[in-house]
């Protein structure tokens, strides 16, 4: 069973869990307002799911959670401000995976995500798409393969940005299907969709955020989803491993961490308020809304995630030579 899996089927049991055990009832956590730290200007799908979860862990914790958003050098600047901060609790950082596992591993970092940050549960998947543009032939991912096998090196796809989810993605995509394309780097994922919609970049990994009403309005075709398991909320989508390209897994999520050495009893609460926001119908359905969907986990299951994320990625990243100075 997969941690998706886990994850959504707890949720279903989240209105029978305590908020907290009866030993914590004695506990001063928390004795103030919560920060949850986004380390990206408002309005994107980061800051929109801390947001939604945002006053129903207030309403279980008794404190308002505060979101605060810290953007820049790809959210490591919010990563650093959660890792030094005091380790009572009252700090969270949603965090992307990318933060979590990618960013320590291509560029220098103030601090060690690893190493400075603890999990207290996964938020939100991210649900991406495999697209292309509409003046494109191809109708399956089997047609996007044959055509960059039948022209390798000629075939290009939209990234947001250098070492982020799609990049990746096209990186894994080139390993396992045995093609060869070129990637082409944007500042941010609405670039990326504007050169999709002209046509000048051939795919992308894109998230559903960013072209879900162009799919919808006929101007992009969705070819899978980039997980092993089709997305709820577009079933009718393959995944790309069930399209003929086995194992292919690029999952996309935020977490919420925690300053290593938070006292374990705060952490246990903060899940618990986590679990039961996510469980929330009115939070549930504004992140749907925005592509996004509700997953609980326990820290465990969580810091497990993230450990198999780094195994996976290491070697494609050495491979790649990807570096940022």
């Amino acid at each position: 069973m997969t941690i998706r899996t886990l994850g959504r089927r707890a949720l279903l049991g989240a209105a029978a869990l305590p908020l907290a055990a009866p030993a914590l009832a004695q506990e001063a956590f928390p004795a103030r307002p919560l920060r949850l730290v986004v380390g990206f200007t408002p309005g994107g799908a980061t800051d929109i799911s801390a947001r939604a979860i945002a006053p129903k862990m207030g309403e279980a914790l008794g404190q308002p959670v505060i979101v605060e958003n810290r953007p820049g050098a790809g959210s490591n600047i919010a990563t650093e401000v959660v890792a030094r901060s005091p380790a009572d609790g009252h700090t969270l950082l949603l965090a992307t995976l990318g933060a979590m596992v990618v960013s320590p591993m291509v560029i220098r970092l103030p601090v060690d995500p690893s190493r400075d940050l603890v999990p207290v549960s996964v938020a939100v998947d991210l649900f991406n798409i495999l697209v292309v543009p509409v003046d494109r032939p191809w109708r399956s991912v089997a047609d996007l393969v044959a055509a960059a096998k039948a022209a390798p090196g000629t075939l290009s796809y939209g990234t947001s940005g250098i070492a982020g989810g799609p990049h990746l993605a096209g990186l894994l995509f080139d390993r396992i299907a045995g093609t060869e394309t070129t990637a082409v780097h944007y500042r941010g994922g609405g670039l990326v969709v504007n050169d999709l919609l002209a046509g000048r970049v051939d795919f992308s990994f894109a998230t559903a955020a960013s072209v879900l009403e162009q799919v919808r309005a006929g101007k992009l075709r969705a070819l899978a989803i980039p997980h092993l398991e089709r997305s709820r909320l577009m079933a009718e989508i393959p995944t790309v491993a069930e399209s003929g390209v086995p194992g292919f897994d690029v999952p996309s999520w935020y977490a919420v961490m925690a300053p290593r050495g938070t006292p374990e009893p705060a952490i246990a609460r903060i899940n618990a308020a986590m679990r039961l926001a996510l469980a929330d119908a009115e939070t549930t359905e504004v992140l749907n809304r925005n592509g996004l969907e509700p997953r609980w986990t326990t820290p465990a299951q969580l810091a497990a995630a993230i450990a198999e994320e780094r195994a996976k990625w290491a070697p494609i990243i050495r491979d790649s030579g990807i570096r940022i100075e």
